[in-house]
C-alpha cells in the first residue's frame, strides 16, 4: 500500500491539539477529513508528535497509507484545497517506503518557544507568543539552560499525565537568545516528554526575572520531582519547527 509523508504547518489556536478528540476539533481530524474528501478513504494519520491544544507547527510530519498511487504534488494541492478555511496547510508531500514511520523513524525534533518581553501586549501576534511584561535577562537564562544539556532524568519537567515509560531523555540543544523585544528558546532532542519544553521555559523565566539562579534551575532538574517545577509556560508560544529523519 503506497505510503506518503506529509509536512504540515498549522495555527493551533482553534484546535484541542494534534490528536483526534471526541468533542473538540483537532488537527488530526481536520487532515483526515480532508483526505477523505480528496480520496474517499477513511484513514488514520500517524504524526511525529502530539502537540497540545494551542501549540503551533511549522514542520509537523505525519504519514498516511492510501490504496492507490498518487502524484505527491497532486496530494498537496488537493489537500490544501479541501483544508480551507482551516488554519492547517500541507507544505510538502513525499512518497516513502513502508518502513517510514513519522514517529519512530524520527532522529530529532526541534521546538522554538517565543516570548514577547515588553510592556505593551501583542496585537498581531496574540495567541502566538507569550507576553511577559517584566524585563528578562536572556543571558542568564541561557547560562541556566546550558546546565541541563545531555542525558538526564527529566521528571521535574514532565507532566504528571505523561505516558512515556521512562523519564530519561537526552537534551541536545536548549538555547536562549534575544532578538529585540523577543526572547527565543530553541530546544532539540530525539524525543521530549509531555510538557517538557513548556516546563523548562516556565522555569527559565524565573531565572530571567531573578527569582531563581542558574543553580536553582539545575537543582530543580536534579530533584527529579514534579513539585519542583514552579511554573509552566502557556501553549501559545510553542512551535514545532522541524523533525529530522
Amino acid at each position: 500500500m503506497p505510503r506518503y509523508k506529509l509536512t504540515i504547518e498549522y495555527d493551533g489556536t482553534p484546535f484541542a491539539g494534534w490528536q483526534r478528540q471526541k468533542t473538540h476539533p483537532s488537527v488530526q481530524q481536520t487532515l483526515e477529513e480532508a483526505i477523505w474528501r480528496m480520496s474517499g478513504e477513511s484513514v488514520t494519520l500517524q504524526a511525529a508528535g502530539r502537540t497540545d491544544a494551542g501549540v503551533h507547527a511549522l514542520g509537523q510530519v505525519a504519514h498516511v497509507n492510501l490504496s492507490k498511487q498518487w502524484d505527491p504534488l497532486r496530494i498537496r494541492e488537493a489537500l490544501n484545497f479541501h483544508l480551507r478555511p482551516n488554519t492547517v496547510g500541507v507544505i510538502a508531500v513525499d512518497a516513502v517506503d513502508e518502513t517510514f514511520e513519522a514517529r519512530f523513524s524520527a532522529t530529532a525534533r526541534h521546538y522554538e518557544y517565543r516570548i514577547l518581553n515588553r510592556r505593551a501586549p501583542p496585537v498581531l501576534e496574540r495567541n502566538h507568543i507569550w507576553h511577559v511584561a517584566k524585563p528578562l535577562d536572556a543571558d542568564i537564562m541561557g547560562r541556566a539552560a546550558g546546565l541541563i544539556l545531555g542525558l538526564h532524568d527529566f521528571t521535574t519537567f514532565r507532566s504528571s499525565e505523561c505516558q512515556a515509560k521512562s523519564p530519561l531523555r537526552t537534551l541536545d540543544v536548549l538555547d536562549v537568545r534575544r532578538e529585540g523585544d523577543r526572547i527565543l528558546v530553541s530546544a532539540s532532542a530525539r524525543s521530549f516528554l509531555h510538557h517538557q519544553v513548556r516546563s523548562m521555559v516556565g522555569c527559565l523565566k524565573l531565572v530571567g526575572e531573578g527569582k531563581w539562579t542558574p543553580e536553582d534551575f539545575r537543582a530543580a532538574l536534579d530533584a527529579k520531582d514534579r513539585s519542583h517545577c514552579r511554573a509552566m509556560a502557556p501553549s501559545d508560544g510553542l512551535y514545532l519547527m522541524a523533525v529530522d529523519y
